[in-house]
């Protein structure tokens, strides 16, 4: 329980101190909002042209009996566009970094020399195009992942009870735990921590990233919230990766345990 505070902690810490540097919320709303806009359109898209695209899909019920024809492909284009709107919450964070990976790779750098005793940023030394390509290279394979974990927890919802109780929490927390892995991963591939490496860390403290991931993956439910909130999760995934990986903070304490971890 004590990480899940924590976790929670590190969302909150990182929304006050975009509050209190005015500038870095202004751009940083930038990246958000051209996300939103394409996901916006896409939605609207789905929700004009869904229902012939499941009638399309579905010619062996053409001859079905009303009301079973209408129930039928009701619920097929329910679920096709529940995929989706999952699929637009795992994404919009990978995309948004993508688009502002200059902007948050400067956000996440400050947010390190504010909370560092040294006032030291660790850098990355890349060139951007190649921060870019391991950035899109990466989040690609997390999406995959979180694709397979979509169609597992698609094929539980059928059972009854846990269907519509148990799968739609565990939902919640899948994608919390994946938001958190691209918000992180900004912090950490600056300090050369390979995807492998971040999913272990991350899994070490399974409770600490579902305190801060939960409760931002039902904030980004609401399309306006996720935009607003962007900028100070990159800041409070900064917060957060500096404890994974046992870094002091100005305050002088350590991360939990006093452990250091020295990567390369």
């Amino acid at each position: 329980m004590r990480d899940l505070g924590a976790g929670f902690g590190h969302l909150l810490k990182g929304q006050r101190w975009v509050a209190r540097h005015g500038r870095s919320l202004g751009f940083g709303l930038v990246p958000g909002l051209i996300t939103l806009v394409l996901y916006a359109a896409a939605l609207v898209a789905l929700a004009l042209w869904g229902p012939d695209a499941v009638a399309w899909a579905t010619p062996f019920a053409d001859d079905w009996s009303s009301p079973w024809l209408g129930l039928f492909r009701g619920f097929l284009t329910a679920v096709l566009f529940a995929l989706c709107l999952l699929l637009a919450v795992l994404t919009f964070t990978a995309v948004t970094l993508l688009i502002g990976q200059p902007f948050y790779e400067n956000l996440s750098e400050r947010v390190d020399r504010d909370v560092s005793p040294d006032g030291v940023a660790p850098e990355s030394g890349l060139p951007l195009w190649r921060e870019l390509w391991i950035s899109g290279r990466d989040s690609l394979r997390i999406l995959v992942r979180a694709a397979l974990w979509g169609v597992l927890l698609f094929a539980c919802g059928f059972v009854p009870v846990v269907g519509q109780t148990a799968v739609p929490v565990l939902g919640f927390f899948v994608t919390g735990f994946f938001l958190t892995e691209e918000l992180t991963s900004v912090a950490l591939q600056r300090r050369g921590v390979e995807l492998r490496e971040r999913l272990a860390l991350l899994r070490s403290r399974k409770t600490l990233v579902w305190g801060f991931g939960t409760p931002l993956a039902l904030a980004f439910l609401v399309p306006f919230v996720a935009v607003f909130l962007m900028p100070g999760a990159v800041a409070g995934a900064t917060l957060l990766a500096r404890e994974l990986l046992g870094e002091e903070t100005e305050d002088g304490e350590p991360a939990p345990e006093g452990e250091q971890r020295t990567v390369g």
